[in-house]
């Protein structure tokens, strides 16, 4: 009679637990679904934006859908530009210009200060390391007004090289992105190849750098997408209207008297074609890069 009771509270038990367990499952999945449609709502909303008219736009919500799904002239002006140098087309060879240098040299001053402070102990090692985190901590805000100083000071105000050389600045996240990669990358490599009479640049560029692909797809794939999205600097230090970045070029068509959303709305579907295909391509990459640093051995 008590094995019988018992029994049946053992039963009683894991039926409870499986129906926790099932009610934890449900509750994640409906936690996932709402996540994606939060994020998917503004996208869709924009999409259906940017096939309406401006009066459309201005007599409908932005839920409603178009009349006309054929409607492209959205995209063909936001294209065109409301000048000449204001085109996608022209903005998005600047801004692919931008990041192609400025992702080079940031991969290469980020894996070049990984490599020394991981692989070479000297005096102030240490301190370097906490510089650079006591960097991360301070606003980037509060340093706009000497930066502005000493941009104008120089020059590079208006230039394109000098909004480059600005937005090459050394990227904290990617120094410790390679300095946790180098760590889990054997010291017996790079010393093999110097007893074998390589130079510590040749073991760098031929052994330890080809190893490091995660880690360079990652830092490339974060600071490529910030800086082709960047519009704060790009706004303040090419206001000359010379030059226009992607970003800059789709706030032309925003003013204190008029806003062309429908237009915004076409400009940013078309902007978030080329860093989604690239997140696309080196998802995998990404994901091993951010977690190259999490094991060791």
């Amino acid at each position: 009679m008590t094995t019988h009771a018992a029994g049946n509270r053992g039963l009683t038990q894991n039926r409870r637990a499986v129906a926790r367990k099932t009610l934890l499952r449900i509750l994640a999945y409906v936690s996932l679904l709402l996540a994606c449609f939060i994020a998917l709502l503004p996208l869709w909303s924009a999409f259906t934006v940017s096939f309406k008219t401006a009066e459309e736009y201005s007599s409908t919500n932005a839920m409603t859908l178009p009349q006309n799904w054929m409607n492209l002239e959205n995209y063909a002006q936001v294209w065109r530009g409301n000048q000449p140098s204001q085109s996608l087309l022209r903005a998005f060879a600047t801004s692919g210009l931008v990041v192609v240098i400025v992702v080079t040299v940031s991969v290469m001053m980020g894996s070049m200060l990984g490599y020394v402070l991981n692989r070479f102990r000297f005096p102030g090692n240490g301190l370097i390391r906490n510089l650079f985190l006591i960097a991360t901590l301070i606003p980037g805000i509060a340093m706009q007004v000497s930066t502005y100083q000493i941009m104008t000071d120089l020059k590079m105000v208006n230039t394109l090289w000098g909004y480059m050389i600005l937005m090459s600045g050394t990227d904290v996240i990617s120094i410790y992105i390679f300095l946790q990669f180098f760590e889990n990358l054997d010291v017996a490599l790079d010393e093999s190849a110097v007893l074998e009479g390589c130079t510590y640049f040749g073991a760098f560029f031929r052994i330890l750098l080809p190893l490091t692909v995660p880690a360079i797809v990652t830092v490339a794939v974060l600071k490529g997408v910030g800086v082709y999205n960047e519009y704060y600097n790009a706004n303040l230090y090419l206001n000359s209207g010379k030059y226009y970045t992607v970003s800059t070029a789709l706030y032309s068509f925003s003013g204190p008297y008029k806003s062309q959303y429908n237009i915004i709305c076409a400009g940013v579907l078309l902007t978030l074609l080329p860093p989604l295909i690239v997140f696309l391509v080196f998802q995998k990459q990404v994901y091993a890069g951010l977690a190259s640093g999490s094991v060791k051995g």
